[in-house]
């Protein structure tokens, strides 16, 4: 069974920059989609980026191309970044990590099949 566990969450200022990592344990995630959901209060649910097992691929949500940038590392602990470049108020949400072996959520898509961590809040101030 996978666990994901987020990390770099906190508060930025419009314009400003934060990083988010994901930790990956238990099994390997080595295979998998790897990538980022957020969800702010009263929105739904909206996909940021995922990146492609070898890295080599990456995917983004349109609010967000040009300013977010996802990758991955799968030597030793499977671990996987987003930095954020840019921020704007309307980027404040939850941020949550996700794993998918099939490989759907590199198109927004989430099945049964994707594996989520608790989150971390980010907030932009204006």
């Amino acid at each position: 069974q996978v666990q994901l566990v987020e990390s770099g969450g906190g508060l930025a200022q419009a314009g400003g920059s934060l990083r988010l990592s994901c930790a990956a344990s238990g099994r390997t995630v080595a295979n998998y989609v790897m990538g980022w959901f957020r969800q702010a209060p009263g929105r739904e649910r909206e996909f940021v980026a995922a990146v492609s097992w070898s890295g080599g691929s990456t995917y983004y949500g349109d609010p967000v191309k040009g300013r977010f940038t996802v990758s991955r590392d799968n030597a030793k602990t499977a671990t996987m970044d987003l930095q954020m470049n840019s921020l704007k108020p309307e980027d404040t949400a939850v941020y949550y990590c996700v794993a998918d072996e099939s490989g759907f959520i590199a198109t927004g898509r989430v099945t049964a099949s994707v594996v989520w961590g608790r989150g971390t809040q980010v907030t932009v101030s204006s």
